[in-house]
């Protein structure tokens, strides 16, 4: 299992970003991790993978632990080695490097099964095997976040953590990246989906968690979730009876969202 207790993080020794948050991704499972932007995802997601030091941020209080061990205090090569990856928003990948040179960087700590994992992520994107000696920048931007995961996968994670997958791509290509995210957790793979799109995330995972200024406010059953009238409002833009409400009300329901109150 991966979990977080009761998180604390800091950013320049001034800025508390997240306060007190817990979260747990029993193995096996896919949790969707719901917010705004500005909530703490992508924090919450670098302390997860070692990330902060980078961005100026420091854990101030709580622990991160993998299957009951902390790994908080470790470097991200170490977080890794322990089973974790990380997609990261905006796909980062090197575009001057072909689409399997991009992939065997993902492999640098995992050396041995290089061409074990090769033939997995293959499997799962073949337009990837087609592209392979292909220059990484000239592919689409759906393409781009395929390869971004693929090459997570390369270092053969328990974890992995996927921040805003489907951001800005066409419906169909999300559609793509939702079944991906299921046919790699069926194969073994655990994972936390951040998501701005709570309908896709919902119906693909087993439980969530709704972020607001650093804290956690919700936390159920992705079914519960998908059913709950705030999060049908609020985050999926719907009002009675499923009636899309325009932005304005929208907007207006976050100045009183009961969890805040």
């Amino acid at each position: 299992m991966l979990e977080v207790r009761n998180l604390e993080v800091v950013y320049d020794d001034v800025m508390l970003v997240l306060r007190g948050v817990s979260l747990r991704v029993p193995a096996g499972s896919i949790v969707a991790l719901l917010g705004a932007n500005g909530a703490g995802k992508t924090t919450l997601l670098r302390a997860l993978s070692g990330l902060l030091d980078v961005h100026d941020g420091e854990i101030t209080k709580g622990s991160v632990l993998i299957d009951g061990e902390p790994v908080h205090g470790l470097r991200p090569a170490q977080i890794v080695r322990r089973g974790v990856s990380q997609v990261m928003e905006g796909r980062r990948i090197f575009g001057e490097l072909t689409v399997e040179e991009n992939l065997k960087v993902g492999a640098h700590t995992a050396a041995r099964a290089v061409a074990d994992n090769l033939d997995r992520v293959y499997g799962l994107f073949p337009l990837l095997k087609e592209r392979r000696r292909n220059v990484s920048g000239y592919l689409s931007g759906g393409e781009q976040q395929m390869l971004a995961v693929g090459r997570a996968l390369m270092a053969g994670p328990r974890y992995l953590l996927l921040d805003e997958p489907s951001l800005g791509l066409a419906p169909s290509l999300v559609r793509q990246i939702r079944d991906l995210v299921v046919e790699i957790n069926k194969q073994g793979t655990t994972v936390l989906l951040v998501e701005q799109n709570a309908t896709m995330a919902l119906s693909v995972a087993d439980h969530g968690y709704v972020m607001e200024t650093g804290k956690i406010v919700m936390d159920r059953p992705a079914a519960e979730l998908l059913a709950d009238e705030d999060i049908k409002e609020f985050y999926l833009g719907l009002g009675a009876e499923g009636t899309v409400k325009s932005f304005r009300e929208v907007k207006h329901y976050r100045r009183r969202k009961r969890w805040l109150s």
